[in-house]
């Protein structure tokens, strides 16, 4: 892993400084609001993606603004998100609409969309507009199958695979995608790139939800079981469901659709995951995703790039945090 944080260490003070200047430029309505969320600590793991997928194709010139469109754009659907939610919580830090207010959360979310297709748009590449576009409309179609399992919660592994994807992996496909198209990559490269994107952004949301049940908050920034309080169904909770007998499945899913999972309850709920060792299972469904990455990776030409690349998607099924 020591290629990976070196590349880490150069690159994210670069993202860092470069979201500094772009905020710094916006309206006094929104401009705390956008840095409030782009300049928390964050993993920056599109933008680094972004690059270095570039590079893998050869790409010399400055991906940085490309980059920063997919944090930007990341970063837009979070605060639309923490509102939808109702979360009080980001990155361990209280949530954007907690501290500014609705409107200007919103207001703010909308200018970083804006934001981030006007970066997309400076390299004119059409592909590359087209791409950001697509992340944008899956990570939407991720919230709404979200909110509507939300208010119907179910053992339902197929949905559950569905919003993650939504809501996560497809703005990482697109991350992967959009520096392939920037290096050139023809379409069967790029697909393999987007594979790679895809898959790991799975394992990388799986990882999370395990975390959700296996970790403290002060470690993972959190708190500690914060999906279940807020009624969201997840892999370690789904495989929990069914090893229940229906009636006491159906007593759970109850709660969940009232959000009526109290403190007692849900302390028995992690204990009962811990014990069962179903968030080290839902890493073990992760290590096959991340084997699949890794597959679409070995169809890319070897370079630094690449062997970095693989080391992300080892970091994202063995992080802790």
């Amino acid at each position: 892993m020591k290629d990976l944080r070196s590349y880490f260490n150069h690159e994210v003070p670069r993202v860092g400084e470069f979201l500094e200047r772009e905020t710094a430029g916006l309206d006094g309505l929104v401009r705390e609001v956008a840095r409030h969320v782009l300049l928390a600590p964050g993993k920056r793991i599109r933008p680094i993606l972004t690059i270095l997928m570039a590079r893998a194709f050869g790409y010399e010139g400055d991906a940085l603004p490309l980059a920063c469109a997919l944090e930007i754009l990341h970063s837009a659907t979070l605060l639309h998100d923490d509102i939808l939610d109702g979360a009080n919580l980001r990155r361990g830090l209280p949530a954007a609409h907690t501290v500014f207010g609705n409107t200007e959360t919103i207001l703010a979310g909308d200018v970083l969309l804006a934001l981030a297709n006007r970066l997309g748009a400076g390299y004119d590449i059409p592909r590359i507009n087209y791409l950001l576009a697509e992340g944008i409309m899956a990570t939407a179609e991720g919230e709404i199958r979200e909110i509507a399992f939300l208010s119907d919660p179910a053992a339902d592994r197929k949905t559950y695979l569905e919003i993650i994807v939504g809501k996560t992996a497809k703005l990482i496909e697109t991350a992967c995608r959009c520096g392939a198209v920037l290096g050139g990559a023809s379409r069967d490269r790029e697909d393999a790139a987007g594979e790679f994107g895809l898959n790991l952004g799975i394992a990388f949301q799986l990882v999370d939800d395990a975390l959700d049940y296996a970790e403290a908050s002060s470690d993972t920034g959190k708190p500690e079981g914060g999906d279940l309080r807020e009624g969201k169904v997840t892999l370690p909770l789904i495989y929990l469901l069914e090893a229940m007998d229906r009636a006491e499945a159906g007593a759970l899913l109850s709660r969940l659709r009232a959000k009526s999972v109290g403190p007692d309850d849900a302390r028995e709920v992690l204990r009962r995951v811990r014990e069962a060792g179903l968030a080290e299972r839902t890493r073990d469904k992760a290590a096959e995703y991340v084997a699949r990455a890794r597959q679409a990776l070995s169809r890319l030409s070897g370079c630094r790039e690449t062997d970095i690349l693989a080391q992300a998607a080892e970091f994202v099924l063995t992080r802790r945090r």
